[in-house]
């Protein structure tokens, strides 16, 4: 046998040492590429709630309502009532104090509900319809409520840009919703919003620049172009920043004329001093007047005053009784035919 057949023998009885840290796997035949770890899988009371024993202790959240909301709420209530009640969630609506409370009880099986249950209080108090909040307490749906009251100062400025937010017959908010697959109601000092988190990201980042003066229409072109190159599955694991528009801020100058200055004949000799108030008292003689003179004189100047001011008064109250000149009925010249 010659020397490079015994090499190859030896070769092939040498093993590959094991990994240390990979010692004790072994092969997982369910464990396929087909299966999204990444879902998220909801929560089944019959299988999953029997093997969790009840809470130790009691959890509640409590919102306050504003007065016009009381009466919608009545009706809906009962509505609310039966899907916690599903999920083992028991809601009191206190009239009275104007509040709405949330508790866990002994049948809650799932530790999450009674954060869903929270939101979705505060969504009935910022006056989103029970048909669109009833969808919080679904898996893959959040919420996110943005105030944006204490952005500005300036009342007018705050009114204008939330008008700005929701555009003309709110066709800006149906653009965002339809590209951030979001729920958006703008009311008051907030903004309520549900959907996939992803959404709401992009929708706080776009209410946010609205009210710091950035218009919605360029975030939304962004959306747009990002959506038409998440089609695209050669450029799905590429940077998408050559694509994506920027949008500078410019300060745009006015090309405003100087004032024209008068222009002073040049002398070699100073400018006159101004006269001091002692100066011009000594020419008018007051300097030496007494302090009750004083007092007179500063009197009957003040009476000068208020009966000017009282005459123009006079005069612009009865501008409102003088006739109007009206143009009597104009009297057409009949000629006369001559026969």
């Amino acid at each position: 046998m010659s020397d490079k057949e015994e090499e190859q023998v030896d070769a092939s009885e040498v093993q590959p040492v094991p990994n240390k840290n990979k010692k004790y796997r072994r092969d997982k035949p369910w464990d396929t590429d087909d299966i999204d770890k990444w879902a998220i899988q909801p929560f089944d009371y019959e299988t999953e709630g029997k093997n969790i024993p009840a809470f130790l202790e009691e959890s509640s959240f409590a919102t306050l309502f504003p007065k016009y909301r009381e009466n919608y709420l009545k009706e809906i209530w009962a509505g609310v009532t039966r899907a916690l009640d599903s999920h083992g969630i028991t809601c009191v609506l206190d009239l009275i104090e104007g509040s709405m409370t949330v508790k866990t009880t002994r049948k809650t099986r799932d530790p999450y509900i009674i954060f869903k249950s929270r939101d979705l209080i505060k969504l009935l108090a910022r006056s989103v319809p029970y048909q669109q909040a009833i969808k919080v307490l679904q898996d893959d749906t959040a919420c996110d409520i943005i105030k944006i009251g204490n952005i500005l100062r300036n009342k007018e400025r705050f009114v204008k840009r939330r008008q700005r937010l929701m555009g003309p017959q709110g066709n800006t908010l149906k653009a965002i919703e339809l590209l951030t697959g979001c729920y958006v109601l703008v009311q008051g000092n907030t903004v309520s919003t549900m959907g996939p988190f992803k959404g709401l990201k992009e929708v706080r980042r776009i209410v946010l620049d609205c009210m710091k003066n950035i218009h919605p229409i360029y975030h939304i072109k962004e959306l747009m172009i990002k959506r038409e190159l998440a089609k695209d599955e050669k450029l799905k694991h590429e940077s998408w920043d050559r694509f994506l528009p920027n949008f500078k801020k410019k300060n745009v100058k006015t090309n405003k004329k100087p004032l024209a200055k008068k222009s002073k004949p040049k002398t070699p000799f100073p400018p006159p001093q101004t006269p001091r108030k002692i100066d011009l008292a000594i020419e008018s003689g007051e300097y030496f007047l007494s302090k009750t003179a004083k007092a007179a004189v500063a009197m009957e100047k003040k009476k000068e005053e208020q009966s000017k001011n009282s005459e123009k008064r006079r005069a612009e109250r009865e501008k409102a009784f003088i006739a109007p000149d009206e143009d009597g009925p104009s009297k057409k010249k009949v000629k006369k035919s001559k026969d």
